[in-house]
């Protein structure tokens, strides 16, 4: 069983934010895979489906980012996930606009959710994506990353929120290496 889980915070008011690009993604995913996010338990929106035989859950943890952990830990407990089998997708201050990186684990780089995450797994050793969003030092970065994209920078993001699902195929049909390697 696979968990996928995107980072976002809940509420309208956040939508198309640079926090908010693992819902995004999330959303091109279930509807590449034709499933609707109709399921709701342990404060996350969640949609499953069967791949080649495996059991699939995409996540959107409805707690605001810094208290994601909780949703992910209360999911991995509930379905019994193994660790090896959560990829989670999220903004990243450090990454340029328009790039991303997989990583199999790695520091939170400061990224609240991340870091719940791993204090709720115990953890750094989770698969993630993590999406460009740049940094400007000339704003709070409280204020820069719960603000909306500019048109061009979505100019820059859609062909990697485009392209998210052929990496999650990619995921489901072969190792995170190779899946690195042809991405990276």
């Amino acid at each position: 069983m696979k968990l996928i889980v995107g980072l976002g915070n809940p509420g309208r008011e956040y939508e198309k934010t640079r926090h908010n690009i693992g819902f995004m993604c999330l959303d091109k995913i279930a509807n590449y895979f034709n499933v609707d996010f109709n399921m709701n338990k342990f404060n996350g929106m969640y949609t499953q489906f069967n791949y080649k035989g495996e059991k699939v859950i995409l996540l959107k943890p409805l707690k605001y980012m810094n208290l994601s952990g909780e949703v992910v830990r209360d999911y991995v407990n509930y379905f019994k996930i193994d660790i090896n089998d959560i990829l989670i997708i999220c903004d990243d201050l450090d990454t340029s606009v328009g790039t991303y990186r997989l990583r199999y684990k790695g520091s939170s780089g400061g990224h609240n959710g991340l870091k719940n995450i791993e204090l709720h797994l115990n953890s750094k050793e989770y698969k993630r994506i993590k999406i460009g969003i740049s940094n400007n030092k000339n704003m709070d970065t409280k204020d820069y990353v719960l603000g909306k994209f500019s048109k061009e920078e979505l100019e820059l993001i859609n062909p990697i929120i485009d392209k998210i699902p052929n990496i999650i195929e990619d995921y489901l049909n072969f190792s995170f290496d190779n899946v690195m390697s042809k991405y990276n």
